[in-house]
C-alpha cells in the first residue's frame, strides 16, 4: 500500500472511530468510561459534552479525507489535537496515578499513531503537486 493509501485509510478510520466513540459517550455518559463507575451528574454532563466534541473531531477527519488532495495542514492540526490528548493522559498519569488499563492503551495509540500521521500528512499533496 502506498503512503497515500495509508493516509486515506487512517483518516477514514480516525473519522468513523471518533464519531462512533463520541456518540457512544453522548448516549451512555459515565457508563461509557471503563472503570469510572458512577461519577455523578456533573462528570456525566461533562463526559457527554466531550463526547459531542469528539464526534465533531471525527467529522473534521471525515471532511479532510473527502478533499482531493487530503490537506496536509488539516491532517497536521487534527493530529496535533490527537497528540495533545495523549500528552494530557500522561499528565493525568503523573498527577493522579494509574488509570484503568484501557486508558493506558488509548494513550499508547494516541502517542504511537501521531508520529505516523504527521509523517504521512503531506503524502497526497506531494504526489499531486
Amino acid at each position: 500500500m502506498t503512503r497515500v493509501g495509508v493516509l486515506r485509510g487512517l483518516a477514514w478510520a480516525m473519522g468513523y472511530a471518533c464519531v462512533a466513540i463520541g456518540l457512544f459517550h453522548v448516549l451512555l455518559g459515565n457508563a461509557a468510561i471503563p472503570g469510572a463507575g458512577s461519577a455523578g451528574p456533573t462528570v456525566d454532563s461533562f463526559g457527554r459534552f466531550m463526547g459531542a466534541v469528539f464526534a465533531g473531531y471525527g467529522l473534521a477527519w471525515l471532511w479532510a479525507v473527502r478533499q482531493s488532495p487530503v490537506p496536509a495542514a488539516a491532517v497536521r492540526v487534527l493530529t496535533a489535537v490527537f497528540l495533545l490528548g495523549g500528552a494530557a493522559r500522561l499528565l493525568s498519569l503523573a498527577v493522579e496515578g494509574r488509570p484503568h488499563w484501557f486508558q493506558l492503551l488509548l494513550a499508547a495509540v494516541e502517542l504511537g499513531l501521531s508520529p505516523l500521521l504527521l509523517w504521512l500528512a503531506d503524502s497526497e499533496e506531494a504526489v499531486t503537486a
